[in-house]
């Protein structure tokens, strides 16, 4: 499985189709095959019955990436890259403050090689998923088109099988913590883990409190990541 390149052309399509207001019409407010209304948030909640029609390519991913203003910026500034850009900014700043100017510079996503940026990819597509279930809303039917619009991107029978066990899989913080064999991982699956939940809802802010807790951040650093979300939301 390629999740690199697959992760890019997610948050290309998601923003897609955020610009031309698919996500409005899919989130909380019934499909639109109309003309689609700008500037109202979308609302967080279940998909309706109209789910999937007239439904625009990417307009599903908002399950995963199009809740909050945060992820419209990350896609329009460089997808995964730009995660990569934050953490380093998140953790080198926290490494200096802890170590001082000598600390060195830390390997996230953006600066690695190829086959060692792969399995940071890996990992925080892992986080983007298991974020996207912790509010618990994620039912059959919604699955099955988000299963579906990863087919759209990348038709890899592998990332098929590996994204529908993932969705089907129960909620586990620690199972996901795993995934992080380094600091800079860990700090690159957690910011995408916040930029996929919901900070204000209560499930889904216990669930990054105990995953910021399973991949070991403490609270400084922890605090160093949320706060690049808000100042890319501003």
């Amino acid at each position: 499985m390629k999740a690199q390149g697959f992760l890019d052309q997610l948050f290309k399509t998601a923003q897609q189709g955020l610009g031309n207001g698919a996500l409005d019409g899919l989130l909380g407010g019934g499909a639109r095959t109309s003309q689609p209304q700008t500037g109202a948030a979308p609302d967080k909640g279940l998909l309706n019955a109209d789910f999937g029609k007239g439904a625009l390519a990417g307009g599903a991913l908002g399950l995963l990436l199009g809740r909050n203003r945060t992820t419209r910026k990350l896609a329009t500034y460089g997808g995964l890259a730009a995660l990569g850009v934050m953490a380093y900014k998140a953790y080198g700043d926290y490494k200096r403050q802890q170590e001082g100017a000598s600390s060195a510079e830390p390997r996230t996503v953006d600066r690695l090689p190829a086959p060692e940026a792969e399995l940071h990819s890996q990992a925080i597509l892992k986080a983007l998923v298991a974020a996207a279930k912790a509010d618990g809303h994620i039912d059959e039917r919604e699955r099955a088109v988000i299963e579906g619009e990863f087919s759209r991107i990348d038709d890899d029978p592998q990332l098929r099988q590996w994204l529908s066990s993932e969705l089907q899989r129960p909620l586990d913080p620690a199972e996901v913590a795993r995934a992080a064999t380094t600091p800079e991982m860990a700090s690159e699956m957690y910011l995408a883990s916040v930029l996929a939940a919901d900070e204000q809802s209560f499930m889904e802010r216990a669930y990054l409190d105990e995953l910021a807790r399973q991949l070991k951040l403490d609270d400084a650093l922890k605090a160093k990541l949320e706060q690049q979300v808000r100042d890319a939301a501003a």
